[in-house]
């Protein structure tokens, strides 16, 4: 496990790149993380009032949110009053050394609060301003509510997931918010940084999560236009339409995951099971299908996860374990790769995150500090702008900082 560092100043192909990170709860932070873990300079703009409510939600590591710390690490906090004009002015003068802003508001929030992009690009021409929103900035959805699992139903990802018994099934991670999401805003953030390079200007990035959710389904889509028709949950291709792809439960209660796609490696695991009869039938559908995933599962229920991995080991034949939450940090690639990182929390104490899942040659980007307490930089930040103790008290006391 990686012990992260904290104090030095942010290495990695990120920086001196400047965000001012508006989003809350998952998404929108987990992009802002993400890009700080690469260096970049990230100040969490938070309500005075307000401040991100993810800070509220359990389970807790003393006193401190577990999902907060998680996806804030690297940043700086202040605190502002963004309903007073003082507040604003502050915030504009944040923008004019930012190169983006980050926002998660319904469509139209920010403009009502004349904190919208066209207001910003009065105060520098260059920033970039990316919208994260549940269905983008317009069409019939632009205003609904919605969270990770009305974007996966609206894509078709969750009626595409399960068995025609199970119906659909809930995944355990939030792939809309994360990879429709974060993942998605990451790539706006740098494609409009890229662009700004080029020709000097700045621009708004619309970005929405239930549009990130339909690259998911790019081959599935493709296959359903290509055969006309929609298949049954369950029958397709890459999730339960071959017996040598599949999930199969063993002895001791665990489970291994079949990847026997290409024919070498269905005929690998048919000389394992000690049925070479089965070598041609890698593509198996219907009623040949069923009988031969009947076989596979009465066969791995003979032995324990454990056993079957032994057995595979010298093969290639793409059987991995189905490891639980608990079995991650133990895992030997894992390790290898640095992929937890722990830091040391003022008050949470020793806190446990995944790593940036990026390797650079020319960098070795670490998160270099915990999540914030809300408003912790609020002082530093406004001496940064050139403001005096006595303005900073004054601000304080009014209430435009916290």
């Amino acid at each position: 496990m990686a012990q992260a560092k904290t104090g030095a100043p942010p290495r990695g192909p990120l920086q001196g790149v400047r965000i001012l990170d508006l989003s809350r709860l998952y998404p929108g932070p987990l992009a802002t993380m993400l890009m700080a873990d690469m260096g970049a300079e990230v100040i969490k703009v938070e309500e005075v009032q307000a401040p991100d409510y993810m800070r509220t939600f359990p389970p807790f590591l003393g006193g401190e949110s577990a999902g907060f710390l998680a996806v804030n690490r690297g940043k700086r906090s202040i605190a502002l009053n963004l309903q007073s004009e003082r507040g604003k002015a502050i915030f504009f003068e944040l923008v004019q050394r930012a190169d983006l802003v980050v926002e998660q508001f319904r469509p139209g929030m920010l403009a009502e609060l004349g904190l919208d992009y066209d207001a910003a690009r009065r105060h520098n021409e260059q920033i970039i301003y990316v919208s994260l929103t549940g269905y983008g900035q317009d069409g019939p959805y632009a205003h609904k509510a919605g969270h990770d699992i009305n974007y996966l139903a609206y894509s078709g990802f969750l009626g595409a997931t399960g068995t025609r018994e199970s119906g659909p099934v809930l995944p355990a991670g939030q792939v809309a918010d994360v990879a429709g999401g974060a993942y998605m805003a990451v790539s706006a953030c740098l494609a409009a940084l890229w662009e700004r390079q080029r020709t000097g200007r700045g621009q708004h990035v619309d970005v929405s999560m239930f549009d990130g959710a339909l690259p998911l389904l790019t081959l599935q889509m493709a296959h359903h236009w290509a055969l006309g028709q929609s298949l049954p949950r369950g029958d397709m291709l890459l999730s339960g339409g071959l017996a040598g792809y599949n999930v199969y439960a063993c002895a001791d209660g665990e489970y291994v995951a079949v990847g026997a796609l290409e024919p070498k490696f269905w005929q690998g695991l048919c000389d394992l099971l000690g049925h070479p009869e089965w070598r041609d039938l890698a593509y198996a559908q219907g009623e040949e299908r069923d009988r031969l995933q009947q076989e596979l599962a009465k066969i791995f229920k003979s032995k324990s996860r454990d056993e079957w991995l032994a057995l595979a080991a010298e093969r290639d034949i793409c059987l991995s374990p189905v490891l639980n939450l608990d079995e991650l940090e133990h895992d030997p690639h894992i390790q290898a790769r640095s992929m937890i990182v722990q830091q040391d929390h003022p008050t949470a104490g020793p806190v446990k995150g995944l790593a940036l899942p990026l390797k650079f040659s020319g960098h070795r980007p670490q998160a270099e500090a915990p999540a914030p307490a809300a408003g912790e930089h609020t002082e530093a930040i406004l001496r940064e702008l050139g403001k005096t103790e006595e303005a900073i008290r004054a601000l304080r006391e009014d209430g435009v900082v916290g």
